[in-house]
């Protein structure tokens, strides 16, 4: 069965028009003659989205319950029944109603386009699981809905659905995409111009990296080797001597000209791995790269040039980087050098040459170099890449190949063995004969013999055999007697020349072995090398798995590789991609050029060539590595999710311990007075009544601030608190909230000054937080030093200052104290659940404000609330403390007091 295509609307906001796109292609391909059906299409009550699917058959949706409430999802079980040429399937980063049988949408979308179904969705930037921490940073709001990277890049299609910030906040201004209560918030929080303009940014250069990748596999496929300048790349050579740091940091300079410029580090290895750089200051030269946003490349051959230019045209770069070299005048002039042979063969690749502090041993001067289009900008003292002495290099493919596996010497030497024969052999017997009589055999003898030596050392046991044959014929034939006879006459020079025969052979024989050793060594080592780096991937954590990836599709120089897993533990279960790098992947581990299995479920498959045993052995190491890295992922993954659960946990253990003195002391207290009230046996005075009623009304008291405090933790960590700031002074604030904490608020010092600039905070909240520190404060207050409250305003902030001289907290303690029912230094329960500073915080976080203790001047704690003043923060309707709903960013407001 053919797999389905799938097509993806991107978009950097809501309201873009990601389903509008979507609906009108349903409908033009309906025009067409396809059959389209609507699996699933959220208009979020948009009238010009919605009347978009009139004329659209719409499957319809599986209700499910949860948690007491009714859901909707798209059935899709009705939809592979109905088998449409075409589904539309709305909002691709959507989780599922727990009980569907996906838990994500898009893997309801992997298993239409399994069934041959073409698939058309959508996607907001933001749920791009490589982009989710940055857009987080960016607006300030989590996305608990993500897509993984490799499902989008794998879309067969994903069109960019753009709009310009200031058009998209006039749509929304024009209640185009919220209702109209939601707008103003919309407007001063999630969609500011800047954050649209970041996401706008992130959008672009997501939608850059897709069509990068689609270039260079439609070069792949049509083998164009010529650089396409369509995005600027910058190679810098490295050698890991002295002069590198400065090389790189010239090259990322020239990289930052270009906006979007990729910087690449490269190291040509001798093929041999005995000889080359300090390990140590290539890694250091590795990391400065990454520091500055490049990545870092080795490749291994046996000619630097075409090492550095075939690298340099397999990443599409349009300017190279190389130092000045460092060797001397006499050795220029007898080899021009790799600086300017890689400019020879350069072609439409600049290549900058540029001084370094190394170079022939000078102080740094500026020099240009053939094809260098922007040296004359280039200042003194800097420098590109590698210098010229660096040893023989390699030809090149995208990262460090594994050498062949050879058994003997190469066949280059062995033709030059055999020409050597044909050579010198000719040559030395005209020589000789020229001279005859001069010398007697035995030394006729050695001069060949020299000869067979000689070639047995360059081609091995071939090429020395034939030289040996053939000198041992000439010698016979011309100097043996009878002279010019296929005859011997002496029986002793018979066993000179078998003698002859034996010592060539045997020093050829010795050449072979030490060659196939040399070779084997040569193999060990770089195979060393390789598990080496394998092992420096898994180590670097989270992101082992794409960096192993990536690491053997360049180590054995394949197109891709990709790891796949079987669903379930059906041995004729369906094959699903984990993760996949390169171009062009395999949909199936049987289409990959090679494929070993990875674990008990688990396969990796390469595209690219066939490899050889020895690099099936190394690439099994590989393996097992991608599935070790793949369980601590998924485990890391499990523990992270175990984390708020276990905390959780924590937090209703310490609430069940906390509250059950807080609970029943009141409770019992007001039982106890309502049921002397109401006894009969006993006659009750009016002021004894009167004692009663007070005791059971303060203890109902006790409950109700116990309960408003449990329940606004609770909004406040679900997002859910409705806060309502406007403008007010301290000065009305403060007073307010001693009167709350009554008498024992009288003994407070209160230092506040009269023309401090108004806040901006709700007052019933912030009074609220006042009365919880204080009261904290007057708990640990010694006897005669009665807390102090200060205020003052510090640039754009106000902050107000509770001080105490008690015992203070230690400073590793002090954000414990933040945490729900924690009472740290109590031993009772007599002061509270712990929920004081807990709420305090986060009342005042939800202000936009911050609540930090600090150390009081001479022992004590001081509590500085800071909140912003109103002369920077203009007026706002009320809002809401809360995250982003599923599938779209936060709207402060959306949500109400519970």
């Amino acid at each position: 069965m053919t797999r389905g295509t799938l097509r993806i609307y991107l978009g950097a906001a809501p309201g873009v028009g990601k389903t509008y796109a979507a609906l009108d292609e349903a409908h033009r391909r309906a025009e067409r003659g396809t059959d389209v059906v609507v699996g699933l299409v959220e208009t979020h009550g948009r009238p010009r989205t919605t009347a978009l699917l009139d004329g659209l058959e719409i499957v319809p949706r599986r209700v499910l319950p949860y948690r007491g409430g009714m859901f909707t999802e798209m059935d899709l079980d009705a939809v592979l029944a109905r088998r449409p040429q075409v589904a539309v399937v709305d909002e691709l980063a959507h989780t599922n109603v727990p009980g569907s049988r996906n838990e994500k949408r898009w893997q309801d979308v992997h298993e239409l386009l399994a069934a041959g179904i073409d698939v058309i969705s959508t996607l907001n930037v933001q749920h791009l699981e490589s982009l989710n921490d940055v857009v987080e940073i960016i607006t300030g709001v989590p996305q608990r809905e993500t897509v993984p990277d490799d499902v989008v890049r794998r879309a067969d299609q994903v069109e960019l659905v753009d709009m310009a910030p200031e058009a998209l906040r006039r749509r929304l201004a024009h209640g185009n995409i919220y209702a109209p209560e939601k707008v103003d918030a919309a407007l001063s929080n999630y969609f500011r111009v800047g954050n649209l303009t970041a996401l706008r940014e992130l959008a672009l250069l997501w939608i850059a990296g897709k069509v990068d990748e689609q270039l260079d596999r439609y070069r792949a496929e049509h083998g164009i080797g010529a650089t396409w300048e369509t995005r600027e790349r910058v190679v810098v050579a490295l050698t890991g001597g002295p002069e590198g740091d400065t090389l790189i940091r010239r090259a990322s300079r020239i990289a930052a000209r270009s906006r979007g410029a990729d910087l690449l580090a490269v190291h040509v290895a001798r093929s041999d791995g005995l000889t080359g750089a300090d390990p140590a200051a290539l890694a250091r030269q590795r990391a400065l790269v990454e520091r500055l946003g490049g990545s870092f490349h080795q490749v291994i051959g046996d000619d630097v040039p075409a090492a550095l230019l075939d690298f340099a045209r397999a990443e599409n770069a349009t300017q190279l980087v190389l130092g000045a070299s460092r060797r001397g005048r006499l050795a220029r002039i007898l080899r021009p050098g790799i600086g300017v042979t890689t400019t020879n063969m350069s072609g439409a690749i600049d290549v900058h040459m540029v001084t370094h502090a190394e170079a022939w041993g000078r102080r740094p001067r500026r020099t240009r170099g053939a094809g260098d289009a922007t040296s004359d900008d280039l200042p003194d003292g800097t420098a590109g890449a590698a210098p010229d002495d660096t040893s023989d290099g390699a030809v090149a493919r995208s990262g460090r190949r594994l050498p062949r596996d050879r058994t003997g010497l190469a066949p280059r030497r062995r033709i030059i063995a055999t020409l050597l024969t044909l050579v010198l052999v000719p040559a030395i017997t005209v020589g000789l004969t020229s001279v005859r009589g001069t010398f007697n055999l035995a030394t006729e003898m050695l001069a060949y013999l020299l000869v067979v030596v000689t070639v047995a050392m360059v081609g091995g046991f071939g090429p020395a055999l034939l030289c040996a044959i053939g000198s041992s014929l000439l010698l016979n034939y011309y100097f043996a007697p009878p002279l010019h006879r296929w005859a011997i006459a002496a029986g002793e020079n018979v066993l000179a020349l078998a003698g002859f025969v034996l010592v060539g052979g045997m020093v050829s024989r010795v050449v072979a072995t030490s060659a196939r050793r040399y070779n084997q060594a040569v193999r060990a080592a770089a195979e060393a090398a390789t598990l080496s780096v394998l092992a420096g991937s898994v180590l670097r954590g989270e992101q082992a798995l794409p960096a192993l990836l990536a690491q053997a599709r360049e180590t054995f120089g394949m197109t891709s590789a990709v790891l796949f897993e079987r669903a379930g533990d059906d041995a004729d279960g369906e094959w699903r991609p984990v993760l996949s790098v390169g171009a062009d992947p395999p949909s199936r581990p049987e289409d990959g050029s090679v494929d070993l299995p990875a674990g008990e479920n688990l396969r990796l498959a390469l595209t690219g060539r066939t490899l050889p045993a020895a690099d099936r052995r190394v690439l099994a190491a590989f393996a097992a590595q991608a599935a070790i890295a793949l369980e601590r992922h998924r485990l890391a993954e499990a523990a992270a999710e175990a984390g708020p659960i276990a905390e959780a946990d924590r937090v209703r253990t310490a609430l069940l311990a906390a509250v059950s003195h807080d609970l029943r002391a009141p409770l019992a207290v007001a039982k106890a007075a309502v049921t002397g009230l109401r006894g009969r046996d006993i006659t009750l005075t009016e002021e004894e009544q009167a004692e009663l009623l007070a005791s059971a009304d303060e203890s109902i008291d006790r409950l109700t601030r116990l309960v408003e405090n449990l329940l606004d933790l609770s909004r406040l960590q679900a997002g859910a608190l409705s806060v309502f700031p406007r403008r007010i002074g301290l000065d009305e604030v403060v007073p307010h909230a001693l009167d709350e904490i009554g008498p024992p608020a009288r003994k407070v010092d209160i230092q506040v000054p009269d023309d401090l600039p108004a806040i901006h905070a709700d007052p019933a909240l912030l009074e609220r937080v006042i009365v919880n520190i204080v009261a904290n404060a007057l708990r640990h207050a010694p006897a005669g030093t009665p807390p102090v409250i200060t205020a003052s305003a510090l640039g754009d902030r106000v902050e107000l200052r509770v001080i105490d001289r008690g015992p203070g907290i230690p400073a590793a303690e002090r954000e414990r104290v933040f945490q729900p029912f924690q009472r740290l230094g109590d031993r009772d329960n007599t002061t509270g659940v712990g929920l004081g500073l807990a709420l305090s915080r986060g009342l005042t976080e939800a202000m936009g404000g911050t609540l930090t203790p600090d150390d009081t001047p001479g022992g004590g704690l001081t509590m500085v609330l800071s909140l912003p003043a109103t002369a920077t923060t203009p007026a706002t309707a009320p809002a809401t403390s809360s995250a982003a709903p599923a599938g779209g960013p936060a709207v402060p407001g959306a949500l109400g007091t519970p």
